[in-house]
């Protein structure tokens, strides 16, 4: 009995597909992104407006799920193949390559030697049985003490197949995680998918998706070199023993196969929306927990657990049918797997009484049928599990076009896009022949030409042939009525609505250690254009320190308070100086070098102290919360801590430490009351910053020189829908009043 159990452990080590994989706390945070992709654009020069799905009614549900299922049609193998490669490749040609196919390569040879113990472990057992048969106590211990060191020479083997596969899963995992969150974050592909619902739950595939990938794909790779192996050692075995048996066991094994295929076929599509409406549900408690204090406000509790009861009953009913498909697949699977326990020893059985074979050829015969069986048989035994990596493979295969579709894009008419330019201009003053500065000389800022903006899904138009210039204090006011599109002019200026024509050029100051100019020298100064970068597929300079976006919501980083003040300027600084512990043998493609463009572009701004942080908080009225919460480096849920007016203060002190020559304010005073809002004006005003604000409050007026009306289009009047005027100091007074 020994020598069975040592052969059942060895078996179920050798065809084991089960993989357990780590979990990275990521989930928060891909959804902390989505979340907050408005915020987060909007700050870094990437606006965004956040698209929330809303759940429908019961019934809604209902049919919404049966229209899914019958819409949605499987991917034919050629489809998923191709996909598999697409997601599979890059890791095993990259800069870890090295490593990879090393590790692969020990991978391989440990389950080669696995293969080589189990053959082995056949042979000893016919001896064993046969030495038990026969009565021959000598024979029999002495097979006995060959078993037992084969039993502990060959589980290390085993136990470290194993490890490897899940260390190599692991490291496979890590770089692909890095190399799709790159990609995700890079040409604002992230803002694209949320804003026009591309495909669903992004954080889901990045997160859930890519573990699942990398320790099947390794542990079927396994099996399936596992089961070539075995099918050549043991099929000389079994037909050595007898022909027969071996054509039983081809009839058997194909005949099981087609039958698993055909009950099974619809397990792919239930997989793949299991998967989405599982996260769609995580998703909707995630949004619960972020806005707990709106809904708690609008005591909006039972609503939102109508909506989140909705979305667990679609997943409910899915896995049911999911349950369903398994349990008639498992009728079949099931008797398959007992009917041949029974049917290689009733074959070889006649030989045996004949007294053609001794008793332990039996037991050899029914080892080696079952290692063949198991290799002609894995669609039979893992039909689920290869349905579900079927559903995971299509679903990262789907969201790899999308993130190769995001950057490949191009416009189809370049002449109906709106073309956005950085321009360089240099730091220096300009002089007169002798000298002296000219006292009306003022740098140019921002420039817009013949601007008519669309939306991009229904190309409506918002803005008709927009002209203005800014120069330095060269204050503007936005406004109009709700819907007539000043934010989205804002998100035009950011470069995330291309959708309309016309021009945008943004005077951003070169960074360059340059001489003062003459007079004759203005033309050479003016421009030297740095138009789209095409390797990182944005505007070169965006992150600089020249132009700044304030959304009406501020977007509060996962961090310390420090971060929160260092964000975005010297958010990669902050991030490095806080991570001083880094544990031994990290992987290289998991520590990102700062960005040197931003680097860069920040050389002459040296990252802030701690006392340039405690003094900005306490120009901003902020100072108290430096004792509320326990200085600079305490973390907490800043969202959800900090009122929304002193989110909007903090955003302000961001802004003060910049020290951008432009800033873009979208009603970002709206929380706040009067007295801080002029306080805050004055600040920036103080500090030679020009400011952009969109904003509805007659009080704005007291800050800004001009202000740009925008009256909702008419799509029937081609006149444009939008008008400059002075703002006059004499009548302000007055308007204040009203």
């Amino acid at each position: 009995m020994i020598a069975a159990a040592a052969q059942a452990v060895l078996y179920s080590h050798t065809h084991s597909s089960s993989s357990s994989s780590i979990s990275f706390p990521l989930k928060y945070s891909h959804a902390h992104l989505r979340r907050h992709a408005q915020p987060v654009l909007f700050i870094s020069r990437r606006l965004n407006s956040l698209n929330v799905r809303c759940c429908a009614s019961q019934s809604n549900t209902i049919n919404k799920n049966d229209y899914e299922r019958q819409q949605r049609k499987a991917p034919d193998l050629n489809t998923l193949f191709n996909r598999f490669w697409k997601v599979a490749a890059p890791y095993w040609f990259s800069d870890d390559k090295v490593q990879a196919r090393l590790q692969l390569a020990a991978v391989f040879a440990l389950t080669l030697a696995t293969t080589g113990i189990s053959v082995g472990f056949n042979f000893l057992g016919r001896d064993f049985y046969n030495a038990l048969a026969n009565k021959d106590e000598e024979q029999f211990t002495k097979q006995l003490v060959y078993y037992l060191c084969g039993f502990a020479g060959g589980i290390p083997f085993f136990v470290l197949r194993d490890y490897a596969r899940e260390i190599l899963s692991l490291r496979w995992r890590s770089w692909m995680t890095s190399y799709y969150m790159q990609r995700y974050l890079s040409d604002r592909t992230f803002y694209k998918i949320q804003s026009q619902s591309i495909i669903d739950n992004p954080d889901q595939r990045i997160v859930d998706d890519l573990s699942s990938f990398t320790s099947t794909a390794l542990a079927f790779s396994l099996t399936l070199f596992n089961a070539a192996v075995d099918l050549i050692s043991f099929s000389n075995i079994l037909y050595a023993i007898y022909p027969p048996l071996f054509v039983v066991l081809l009839l058997y094994s194909i005949g099981g196969t087609a039958i698993s295929v055909f009950l099974g076929k619809g397990l792919v599509n239930l997989n793949f929306l299991q998967e989405k409406k599982e996260a769609d549900f995580r998703y909707g408690l995630v949004r619960v927990r972020e806005n707990a204090e709106s809904i708690a406000f609008y005591g909006g509790e039972d609503n939102e657990l109508q909506l989140l009861l909705q979305r667990f009953t679609s997943a409910f009913e899915n896995l049911t049918q999911l349950l369903i498909s398994s349990r008639n697949l498992e009728f079949f699977t099931s008797g398959y797997r007992y009917l041949i326990q029974i049917l290689p020893a009733a074959v070889v059985a006649p030989m045996y009484f004949s007294g053609k074979i001794e008793f332990g050829v039996i037991n050899q015969s029914v080892s080696a049928f079952n290692h063949i069986l198991g290799d002609f048989s894995l669609i039979v035994y893992q039909f689920q599990a290869i349905s579900a990596f079927s559903a995971v493979i299509d679903r990262l295969g789907e969201f790899d076009d999308v993130l190769d579709s995001s950057r490949s894009n191009s416009p189809s008419d370049p002449m109906e896009q709106i073309n956005l330019t950085y321009s360089y201009v240099k730091e220096s003053q300009v002089l007169d022949s002798n000298g002296s500065v000219p006292a009306n000389t003022s740098l140019r800022l921002l420039d817009v030409e013949n601007l008519t903006l669309k939306t991009p899904k229904n190309n409506s138009t918002l803005v008709k042939d927009l002209s203005l210039m800014i120069n330095e204090k060269d204050h503007l006011l936005v406004m109009g009525p709700s819907g007539s599109g000043k934010t989205s002019l804002l998100r035009a200026l950011a470069g995330l609505w291309s959708t309309g024509k016309g021009k945008i050029t943004f005077y951003v100051e070169d960074g360059g250690d340059a001489q003062p100019a003459t007079s004759s020298d203005v033309a050479s100064l003016e421009v030297n254009s740095a138009n789209i970068n095409k390797e990182f597929g944005r505007p070169i300079n965006s992150n600089s320190r020249s132009v700044f976006f304030l959304p009406q919501r501020p977007y509060m980083v996962l961090g310390t308070l420090r971060q929160q003040l260092l964000y975005p300027t010297w958010a990669e600084q902050a991030i490095l100086t806080s991570d001083d512990t880094k544990p031994a043998g990290s992987l290289p493609f998991l520590t990102r070098a700062p960005n040197s463009e931003n680097v860069g572009a920040n050389r002459s701004m040296p990252i802030p102290t701690t006392d340039d942080l405690t003094q900005v908080l306490e120009d901003v009225r902020l100072g108290y919360i430096l004792s509320r919460f326990k200085g600079l480096d305490s973390v907490y849920e800043w969202s959800s801590v900090l009122s929304l007016g002193e989110q909007q203060r903090l955003a302000f002190a961001r802004l003060l430490l910049s020290k951008p020559k432009l800033v873009l304010l979208d009603e970002s005073t709206s929380a706040l009351d009067e007295i801080n809002e002029a306080h805050l004006y004055e600040k920036i005003n103080t500090a030679g910053i020009t400011y952009i604000s969109v904003g509805h409050r007659r009080t704005l007026y007291a800050y800004h020189g001009r202000v740009l009306r925008i009256s909702t289009a008419d799509a029937e009047i081609e006149q444009c829908n939008w008008h400059i005027e002075s703002i006059d100091r004499g009548t302000l007074h007055n308007s204040l009043k009203l």
